[in-house]
């Protein structure tokens, strides 16, 4: 087998990788110029955790050529404990891949297939409920056991997209809710496209949403009722409130209930209208169900009101945790 083949393929089957057994870690190699250094744990942590954030890196576009995997694993005082291992996926490096996390074949060459890896692993993952940021990590996990002739861990996933989605609705169409995204939103510090960093924000994530929606992991991640949008509202706001001669009309489903919604516009001295009209200075936006939105992404007094502010109408369209603290804020005034 040539060197070229050993480096960017599978070894052939008639021709085992010799390190296949390994069973050590490998050690992580000097950090590269530019890139900095995590502070990783140097073993895999052990204990009960609350719950355990994974994410990985691939060698090439095929889902099953993990070369990295990174944990986060919460305490429960909200610690966070991060582990990092490379894997020698024996697969091809694409330099797409390279560029982005700046692993190649030279920074696995010693590091434990992926089989060995996830028997590493397997005594922490395995009693945790895992929370991956988007699908892929899962996929990835799954596609590397079939392709290693593993069975795939029955392991309990969450996905910190969909409790972003929940407690920051208001950044579907205003830049989502990625790791990017929310690193910038929710000023988060981690290194993207390391592991373990990555597995770090997206625990970080959880955390922010717990305080934002005062709820723990575990009822985060319950279903949710339905949600069905209420009756139309309409109030007179305090002539003495803060924000008097303001207008807001309410779109889609928010946390907070309408009338509750409705009454603290009120109180805060807004007028609350069931409709988008020239006299209208707020939009508060909630969740939007697609299913009744006629094939829009925006229901219609949101098109409206961007409409109108486009040709110049001073009309706000914020989210519900800006309109909460936008009354709050006037109530202290």
């Amino acid at each position: 087998m040539s060197v070229f083949n050993w480096l960017f393929d599978r070894p052939s089957r008639k021709h085992p990788d010799p390190r296949h057994h390994a069973n050590r870690l490998a050690p992580m190699p000097a950090t590269e110029p530019g890139r900095s250094r995590f502070g990783h744990a140097d073993s895999i942590p052990s204990g009960r955790f609350r719950f355990i954030a994974i994410d990985v890196e691939t060698a090439c576009s095929d889902a099953a050529s993990i070369c990295q995997i990174g944990i986060a694993c919460v305490d429960p005082d909200d610690r966070i404990e991060t582990f990092s291992m490379l894997v020698n996926p024996r697969m091809r490096f694409d330099p797409f891949n390279v560029r982005l996390h700046g692993i190649d074949p030279d920074r696995v060459a010693d590091a434990p297939c992926f089989t060995d890896a996830i028997e590493m692993l397997m005594p922490l993952l395995d009693p945790h409920h895992l929370l991956q940021h988007s699908n892929f990590d899962r996929q990835a996990v799954t596609a590397a056991c079939r392709s290693s002739g593993l069975d795939v861990p029955d392991w309990r996933w969450a996905d910190s997209v969909t409790i972003a989605r929940r407690a920051w609705p208001e950044l579907k169409g205003n830049g989502g809710h990625g790791l990017a995204n929310l690193k910038k939103r929710l000023k988060l510090d981690f290194h993207h496209h390391d592991a373990g960093e990555d597995a770090r924000a997206a625990a970080m994530v959880v955390l922010h949403a717990e305080r934002q929606l005062g709820l723990r992991f575990e009822d985060l991640l319950k279903p949710q009722p339905r949600k069905t949008f209420a009756a139309k509202v309409t109030l007179e706001g305090d002539p003495a409130g803060a924000l008097a001669g303001s207008v807001v009309v309410f779109t889609g489903a928010l946390q907070m209930s309408r009338t509750e919604a409705a009454t603290r516009a009120a109180q805060a001295g807004m007028c609350v209208r069931a409709g988008v009209t020239k006299q209208t200075t707020h939009l508060v936006v909630g969740d939007q169900d697609l299913s009744v939105l006629a094939g829009h992404d925006k229901s219609s007094k949101h098109r409206k009101a961007e409409e109108m502010r486009d040709a110049g109408h001073p009309i706000r369209i914020i989210g519900e945790s800006a309109f909460r603290a936008l009354v709050a804020g006037a109530g202290e005034l």
